[in-house]
């Protein structure tokens, strides 16, 4: 049938498809650009038969569209260029994508069609989802629970929901319950292996306060574990010194007990007034009564075990600390080296400066405690000479090793020596030595321990003596040995870092 549409009104073709030439030949394709009208042959069915189909679209569109000054063949031509696509094919979009907030997938809303059966409420802050009432419940309906839940091919079991924060109750309470579990797992850990923890800041100390002596035998030449086997066994030479002028006099001392005890129990015999109570009080029968029972037996024998144990504790205390000694003697640069690098790159250079002078004041404090043990062993030695006390060297060793201990290590030797004096000699020897210690105490605890701490450490008299005090108080000997270091450290620490922060604040 032929075309009675107007020229001015005919369409171009089809959108989407190209107008034909001939019958039977495949339709070349028309350039994008090309808008330019070929004449239509009314014999090509093809031809016919789209102009007849896009008739009632293009009819539409015209009676839509208003005409310009060019008439109608610039507004069909605007509206549907030529190779345009057609607008009812639409691409298919992906159902998920992912979310640029959370990195994770997430869903397309669903078409209002099937939207899910959730609202918002106005009334909650948190924009939480309510469940619409006239809903089914999820609970007895599964696709109702697929559509609340947000089941995807990502996520066959619905959306995960939003993570813990740290503020939330649950995490906070864990969290510090945990703290608390670790800290006092550590307390625990700390309390039960104290004794080791104390070998080791022992032998930590030795070590810092030897180095000095290591350093300047070094400077003579000497390689450095050459200076520290000599350093270390002027060490052992004086405690094999010490404990070897023990054993002559405790030797001898057990040997008199033995052979007096036949004597002591003939006078306490003999004794009129032991006797007379025997008679009244019947002590005899008691103390006979008391020494073969059972508890006394046992008794005596749990404390000769605990002697014994306390005793082989000692020595390998003792030996523990000197080879741990000699290994930090031998590694400390090493150890100082780790311990620098541990501070940040930027403050490295001024914590080196500072951890160096600490430790060059404990090695000060160590030859300081060396020098008054020395004095006040050998005024010890001279007097002890002079007055004709038996073993005269050993109570001076004895005197020495205890002076070691700041304030209280001379009284315990002093104590030692009185009553040695006293069970050797007679009581003017007794009275003499008491006097001479007190009088030895105030110079030293006044004048000589003052003055050496004061050149060694920099430390002032009065922290000293309170540095003392505090550290026998928290960790007895040990804690006497280690307060005055410690407190020279904080008082370079306070006068060199928090001082000069204050200023600038």
């Amino acid at each position: 049938m032929p075309d009675d549409t107007p020229s001015e009104d005919r369409p171009d073709g089809a959108p989407g498809k190209a107008r034909t030439g001939t019958a039977g030949k495949v339709p070349a394709p028309a350039p994008p650009a090309d808008t330019t009208d070929a004449p239509e042959d009314p014999k090509d069915p093809e031809s016919s038969a789209g102009t007849e189909t896009s008739k009632g679209a293009e009819t539409s569109k015209d009676a839509e569209a208003p005409k310009g000054a060019e008439g109608g063949d610039g507004a069909a031509a605007a509206g549907a260029p030529t190779g345009a696509l057609d607008p009812e094919v639409v691409d298919e979009e992906p159902a998920w994508e992912l979310d640029p907030a959370t990195g994770g997938p997430r869903t397309r809303p669903a078409p209002a069609a099937v939207e899910p059966v959730t609202q918002r409420s106005p009334a909650s802050g948190d924009g939480g989802a309510v469940p619409d009432p006239d809903a089914p419940d999820p609970a007895h309906d599964v696709e109702q629970r697929r559509r609340e839940a947000g089941v995807n091919p990502l996520f066959p079991f619905g959306r995960p929901g939003q993570p813990l924060g740290r503020a939330h109750p649950f995490v906070f309470g864990f969290t510090a319950a945990l703290g608390v579990i670790t800290a006092w797992m550590l307390v625990k850990a700390a309390t039960n292996a104290k004794s080791v923890l104390v070998m080791i800041v022992v032998a930590m100390f030795l070590a810092v306060g030897l180095n000095p002596a290591v350093e300047r035998l070094r400077r003579f030449g000497l390689p450095r574990g050459a200076a520290v086997g000599a350093v270390f066994l002027i060490v052992i030479l004086f405690f094999a010194g010490f404990v070897a002028s023990l054993v002559q006099p405790v030797t001898e001392q057990v040997t008199e007990l033995r052979h007096s005890i036949p004597d002591f129990v003939n006078q306490l015999q003999n004794n009129k007034t032991l006797a007379d109570w025997d008679k009244r009080y019947g002590l005899l029968k008691r103390a006979e009564k008391a020494v073969n029972s059972p508890g006394f037996q046992n008794g005596l024998t749990d404390t000769a075990t605990g002697i014994g144990k306390v005793a082989i504790n000692g020595v390998f205390q003792t030996v523990t600390i000197l080879i741990l000694t000699l290994y930090f003697m031998s590694s400390l640069p090493q150890i100082k080296t780790f311990f620098y690098q541990l501070a940040p790159r930027s403050r490295r250079a001024r914590v080196a400066l500072l951890g160096d002078e600490i430790l060059d004041r404990i090695g000060g404090y160590v030859a300081g405690q060396f020098t008054i043990a020395f004095i006040a062993g050998l005024c010890s030695y001279i007097f002890l000479s002079i007055l004709g006390v038996k073993y005269a060297l050993a109570l001076a060793l004895i005197v020495a090793v205890t002076d070691l201990v700041p304030l209280i290590g001379a009284t315990i030797g002093a104590v030692i020596v009185c009553l040695v004096a006293f069970l050797t000699g007679t009581t003017t020897d007794l009275i003499v030595c008491v006097i001479f210690y007190v009088v030895y105490q105030q110079v030293e605890n006044y004048l000589v321990y003052p003055r050496v701490m004061k050149r060694t450490v920099d430390v002032q008299p009065a922290v000293t003596i309170v540095a003392a005090l505090v550290g026998a108080a928290l960790l007895g000997v040990v804690g006497a040995l280690l307060a005055i270091p410690t407190a020279a450290a904080i008082s370079l620490l306070i006068r060199e870092v928090v001082m000069p922060r204050q200023e600038t604040l």
